[in-house]
């Protein structure tokens, strides 16, 4: 019997990527154009989003697409107000946003539907449009990820990070040509050679920060996450402005600090941070185009020109296949982390 490749999955639906981009491109047109319209139609007050986990990254990457791009106040909700405490707030006039990759979780079905009896105008975003979420909101946008087997998301994110920018940006009237080099962004990033020397140095590392701003912010925290669940080291997401108000005190050579930096005023902001990081002596990775955070001590290269509101479908690329080599290399299988299941069911 052949002996199993410790992330087999993870290593296909990685690559696979590009082609999925390509496949959500392909499908968007009139149903995008529907739902927009729809959307201008309802002219919601605000925007609540409700996800888990990963998906719970791409609804704050969402949040920075709404109220950036649409000058609509957005929230990120709590679901157990509505599904252990029962409350009813007054939802009229609010469009709820709800993503999942799988749309199996109660709490996710649960409180759609409850943001339903309360008046809000519902929308879910799955890659699977037969789910119970699916069918709990009035709406439902499918980001044709295809079936994605391992536990460890990674091609459903970044097709839930594209499917949202298109959706935000055809509700604004905007051009959507902008994403139509994606696909090959993303390519590049698949194919970089810098990842497995970052892996093999930090292959014994056993806590780590990461950090970034703006849209960027979601990718640190996926980032954090996905090292998380398929490394089991203690991996920290800071917002860069957070992380100077406190917890850059606990940053040293020891710790490692994964920066994420994009081109616009998200990446210049970041400008204080790395060097306050640098004064402290720390060992910096940075996710960024070659030009910027030229002084970090390793770098995993993004493509250049990227817009910054898109970028942050391409940056966690890298982050991802460091997840997944870091895993291997320490004998641990990111297709089946301990204790995890590709459905979590909670209320």
């Amino acid at each position: 019997m052949s002996t199993p490749v410790l992330g087999r999955l993870v290593r296909a639906e990685i690559a696979e990527q590009p082609a999925v981009a390509e496949r959500v491109l392909a499908s968007a047109g009139g149903e995008l154009a529907r739902l927009a319209a729809v959307l201008r139609e309802a002219a919601p007050r605000a925007v609540l989003l409700t996800a888990r986990g990963t998906s719970d990254h791409a609804a704050l990457y969402a949040k920075y697409l709404v109220e950036v791009g649409l000058g609509l106040p957005c929230g990120l909700t709590s679901t157990s107000t509505l599904t252990v405490y029962g409350a009813q707030p007054d939802l009229r006039g609010v469009l709820w946003i709800s993503i999942s990759q799988s749309g199996g979780s109660p709490d996710l079905v649960e409180s759609t539907a409850a943001a339903r009896r309360a008046g809000a105008l519902t929308l879910a975003v799955t890659n699977a449009p037969d789910s119970p979420l699916a069918r709990a909101a009035e709406h439902h946008l499918d980001v044709h990820a295809g079936p994605e087997l391992a536990v460890a998301a990674t091609k459903s994110y970044t097709a839930q990070l594209l499917t949202l920018w298109l959706l935000v940006t055809t509700w604004r009237g905007a051009p959507t040509a902008a994403a139509a080099a994606v696909p090959g962004f993303l390519q590049a990033a698949v194919d970089a050679s810098d990842v497995p020397d970052v892996a093999s140095r930090y292959r014994f590392v056993d806590r780590l920060v990461t950090t970034a701003r703006g849209y960027s912010y979601p990718t640190a925290r996926e980032a954090a996450l996905k090292l998380m669940e398929t490394s089991y080291l203690s991996a920290q997401a800071f917002s860069a402005a957070d992380l100077m108000h406190g917890p850059l005190a606990m940053v040293d050579a020891d710790r490692p600090v994964i920066a994420v930096v994009a081109e616009g005023p998200g990446g210049e902001a970041m400008a204080p941070v790395l060097a306050a990081l640098r004064d402290r002596g720390a060992d910096v990775c940075a996710v960024a185009p070659p030009h910027l955070a030229t002084d970090a001590t390793v770098r995993l290269s993004l493509p250049a020109g990227m817009p910054e509101d898109l970028a942050p479908v391409v940056q966690i690329v890298p982050l991802q296949r460091l997840a997944l080599e870091m895993a291997v290399a320490r004998g641990l299988d990111p297709d089946a982390p301990r204790g995890l299941r590709k459905v979590t069911e909670t209320r």
